[in-house]
């Protein structure tokens, strides 16, 4: 397997040089040079395989010869040892829960898997890579939990001050050992614009050897269409749509990589907070990002999304794009009115990414009620007690995973510009 820059320009690669690259000597994102279907008899019997099976089947094409079957299947492994729920809450609705794992946020596979294929890589080398990556709130705190303390890395994570909730800062900013964060005087996407830049700066490349672990990396990205075969696993039902928080767009993009595997899925919500750039391309047809706006859902305040252009080389021209998507905002309000809602009807704490993915698959199922319906709940709602807590008017659980976190000091370095990043970065010790 190969992948080619979507930029045009650069060298096709393997699967280890991409996500040791992240991003193509071009700035292209990497793409899979061929998308081959998985066999139907596996789909149609995908109740007999083990979720580390399912992993197998469906990574195997992209990793290619890069790794071997048996410590492929051991990364897999060591990536996947917690359940993805999937909650019925309505007649034709599911919550598929995505934040079992170590740092409660469904980017937990894919910063894990990115890791353990990275330390396998490494694991005879004397180099050291960087990874350098920019967040909204749980990227980080999942790649920092992945690649702690891992063989030849080290991680570097930007995120945006006085944007992020406090339980997802303590978590980026509590590990030491090989993790360093930086806080930005910004917005997300100022945090990715510097990540961008950083690329293509020759100086601090030479020096730290960077890649990314956003969703803009494939072994970050790819992973995530695990989710969607384990939920079609526990439901095998015709005429299933999904309902996708969306920021980045990675993980509705990984969802149509699994339907381009062979997955029967109908149909794609992307669902977003007030930061609509791509509603409004669905009505305008034109990609038209605005200034970012900070909401309660933080992990999707992103204004400039940068797998929407994976999205555009799976679906082409924009006929087939809204055949088989859809996207609606909400703003917090709505956010919170939902999450009361349902808390009131069937006992169930939603987070406000996950409100949101409900809000935009309640919309789409009026047009459409013979769908059954999965929204994605992204996140642990204690991530954002202050918010759910005030609208349901209960205390909410501190999971272990926090609690023995809470009360560990902070660390991190002010950042005010690319500059001033490339100043810093250039001189700490990583």
């Amino acid at each position: 397997m190969y992948f080619r820059s979507l930029n045009g320009n650069s060298s096709k690669v393997n699967f280890e040089t991409a996500l040791k690259k992240g991003l193509a000597d071009d700035g292209g994102l990497f793409f899979p040079e061929k998308i081959s279907p998985l066999k139907k008899d596996f789909i149609e019997n995908i109740e007999n395989y083990s979720d580390i099976e399912i992993a197998y089947e469906v990574i195997k094409q992209f990793v290619g010869d890069s790794i071997n079957e048996t410590d492929l299947k051991n990364i897999l492994s060591n990536t996947i040892d917690f359940d993805f729920p999937l909650i019925k809450l309505e007649k034709n609705i599911y919550s598929l829960e995505l934040f079992h794992g170590p740092t409660l946020a469904f980017k937990d596979v894919g910063a894990r898997f990115m890791a353990n294929c990275l330390g396998y890589f490494n694991k005879n080398e004397n180099k050291t890579n960087t990874v350098l990556v920019a967040t909204s709130g749980d990227t980080g705190a999942a790649v920092a939990n992945g690649f702690l303390k891992v063989k030849g890395t080290n991680v570097v994570i930007l995120y945006p001050k006085n944007k992020v909730s406090e339980i997802q800062e303590i978590q980026l900013t509590t590990n030491g050992n090989n993790i360093t964060a930086l806080r930005v005087d910004g917005s997300f996407d100022d945090c990715q614009k510097i990540v961008k830049n950083a690329f293509v700066d020759k100086k601090i490349n030479n020096k730290l050897n960077l890649t990314s672990a956003n969703s803009i990396n494939v072994a970050r990205w790819l992973p995530q269409a695990f989710y969607y075969f384990y939920a079609f696993k526990k439901l095998k039902k015709k005429n299933l749509v999904f309902s996708v928080p969306s920021g980045n767009f990675g993980n509705i993009c990984a969802g149509l990589i699994a339907m381009k595997l062979g997955l029967p899925i109908d149909h794609f919500i992307a669902s977003t907070n007030s930061n609509d750039t791509i509603p409004r391309y669905f009505k305008s047809q034109v990609l038209n990002p605005k200034p970012t706006i900070q909401t309660i859902s933080n992990a999707m305040d992103v204004s400039k999304p940068s797998n929407f252009i994976r999205i555009q080389e799976m679906l082409g021209d924009f006929k087939n794009l809204s055949y088989f998507m859809s996207s609606y905002s909400f703003d917090d309000n709505q956010t919170l009115a939902v999450v009361k809602k349902i808390y009131k009807k069937n006992k169930y704490i939603l987070d406000p990414h996950g409100a949101i993915g409900y809000l935009g698959l309640n919309k789409y199922l009026v047009t459409n009620p013979k769908k059954i319906g999965v929204f994605l709940e992204t996140a642990h709602p204690v991530k954002f007690s202050k918010h759910i807590e005030k609208t349901i008017k209960i205390k909410l659980d501190i999971p272990e995973k926090i609690n023995k976190i809470l009360l560990k000091k902070k660390k991190y370095i002010d950042i005010e510009n690319y500059d001033d990043f490339r100043d810093k970065i250039l001189s700490l010790k990583v």
